[in-house]
């Protein structure tokens, strides 16, 4: 039987390596995770929610140049690896500047402006204290910066908003689906498994939360625990579990009257070790399809949560956010702003239902 078992997993394993959008949605789902597990470690802008403004570049468009001096630089030497994984919470700040010069005991810098009109900033060695001379500035703390996605409409950088707003979406597509799971495998296979008064109540349950619109259930359950991002997750969460429950379920009611579900009662096991061991096992197929779909709707339903301002809040970057901040640029000429973190949200909906169908392909959940 295992043998068999075996056999069988590699099969399934050789099909999805056939399946074209299959493999292509899981490398570019694998490679999201690890650009939110290293954001500040890629990000050009590694201060905590890659937040440093710089309002007089605002709005820049994608691949914009600018002249930065790095001011306050010595603050960066307590670097520890909780600030690779969740940025600096005191990193240096960045002045955009046109030119430069010294005069004397002090530096001059003229800070960045379109019209050319920046005022003019003086800085002495003392801001410097690495430094012996003034001349060593100009190698050390005065750099060409490039932003590769452009500037927000608060001068932050595009691409490190970006990546780190991958983390959010990703979240939540890991708690609500893992929230959504426990309670519908759990209740589901109560139900199919039990039946009778404990089935018309978890039923009754289901249908009651299912006739409730899931944007209205979410809002309201983020009202109700307040605004943030954690609150979001759980109210996502508490919203997906039905469609779980419902189809697992239907698979416990069919794979309960198989012979070996009455095999192993007849050798004694107890209801917990037959649903645990050999129902649930031969249920789950088409779980895992729903799953995918689920963290797509996820990711939707954060996105427009916080679009409406009761997902996660600034200065915490969501894609839905620096949608809701840059909406109105698309008829601003900068359209750019608010497309970016869109086919981002495109791009990886669209992975989670490439793979589930792939997956449904490869388990033949229809043919069953």
């Amino acid at each position: 039987m295992e043998t068999n078992q075996n056999l069988e997993h590699n099969t399934t394993l050789q099909k999805f390596r056939k399946n074209f959008w299959g493999v292509f949605s899981l490398s570019y789902l694998f490679l999201c995770v690890l650009l939110a597990v290293f954001a500040y470690a890629i990000a050009p802008d590694s201060s905590k929610n890659a937040n440093q403004m710089h309002l007089s570049i605002h709005s820049k468009p994608p691949g914009f140049r600018v002249t930065m001096l790095e001011v306050d630089a010595e603050l960066n030497k307590d670097a520890d690896i909780s600030s690779f994984f969740f940025g600096k919470q005191a990193a240096s700040s960045f002045i955009p500047i046109a030119d430069f010069k010294i005069e004397g005991n002090k530096l001059k810098v003229y800070e960045y402006s379109e019209d050319g009109l920046g005022q003019s900033l003086y800085f002495s060695l003392s801001d410097f204290p690495t430094l012996n001379s003034l001349d060593e500035v100009e190698k050390h703390f005065i750099k060409e910066h490039r932003f590769l996605l452009g500037t927000d409409k608060f001068g932050r950088d595009l691409w490190s908003r970006i990546l780190i707003g991958t983390r959010i979406s990703l979240g939540v597509g890991v708690i609500a689906v893992g929230i959504s799971l426990i309670l519908g495998i759990s209740l589901g296979a109560l139900a199919g498994y039990y039946g009778g008064a404990i089935d018309k109540v978890i039923m009754w349950l289901i249908n009651v939360t299912w006739s409730i619109p899931t944007l209205l259930l979410v809002i309201a359950l983020t009202l109700a625990l307040g605004r943030g991002v954690w609150q979001v997750f759980l109210a996502v969460g508490l919203t997906m579990w039905v469609e779980v429950a419902r189809v697992v379920r239907g698979q416990v009611m069919s794979v309960k009257n198989m012979q070996y579900v009455t095999a192993a009662k007849a050798l004694g096991y107890n209801h917990l070790r037959t649903l645990r061991k050999h129902v649930l096992p031969n249920a789950l197929a088409p779980v895992i399809i729903i799953s995918a779909a689920n963290f797509a709707s996820a990711i939707l339903v954060e996105s427009g949560l916080s679009f409406l301002g009761i997902g996660a809040q600034p200065p915490m970057p969501s894609w839905g956010g620096i949608i809701k901040d840059h909406y109105h640029y698309v008829f601003l000429g900068k359209p750019y702003l608010a497309l970016v973190p869109g086919f981002a949200i495109m791009s990886l909906v669209m992975a989670f239902m490439l793979l589930g169908n792939a997956l449904r392909d490869v388990l033949d959940v229809r043919g069953k």
